[in-house]
């Protein structure tokens, strides 16, 4: 992925209302791979007498950060939508600390792509959740 690329797609993900409420922050975008973070924010608790996290929050975090990773895996890829994207939470994260996920590409063809995503909390050895998705891969013409 290309300097100049990296940077729009830094700027279309700030620029989106969705990623603004969660508070989503880009941290690498790489070829094929993208980690993006959500810090812990009270406003997006499920749960109150624990404090912890929604569900829907983090499902949201990872379906943003595999779209991420299926547009940087080709540079002839200009944008992507989820088919289907299947989440085992394993754990709740810990309240007070950021989720960050971590979505790889591992295969893409001309009209699909699939990738697995994970999200921890700082507690990088036990993952929150792990994540399969297929995405569709829109190309330039």
């Amino acid at each position: 992925m290309t300097s100049e690329r990296r940077k729009k797609f830094y700027d279309e993900i700030g620029r989106s209302p969705h990623a603004a409420a969660l508070g989503l922050k880009v941290e690498e975008i790489g070829v094929g791979e993208a980690r993006i973070s959500m810090p812990y924010d009270r406003k997006l608790i499920g749960e109150p007498a624990s404090g912890v996290i929604h569900g829907g929050a983090v499902s949201a975090l990872m379906d943003t950060t595999g779209g991420a990773s299926v547009v940087s895996a080709d540079e002839g890829v200009v944008a992507t939508a989820t088919l289907d994207l299947r989440i085992d939470y394993m754990r709740p994260a810990t309240p007070g600390q950021a989720i960050t996920a971590h979505g790889v590409c591992y295969h893409i063809t001309r009209l699909l792509a699939f990738v697995r995503i994970t999200a921890t909390d700082e507690d990088t050895a036990h993952p929150v959740a792990s994540a399969t998705g297929t995405f569709t891969v829109e190309r330039e013409d």
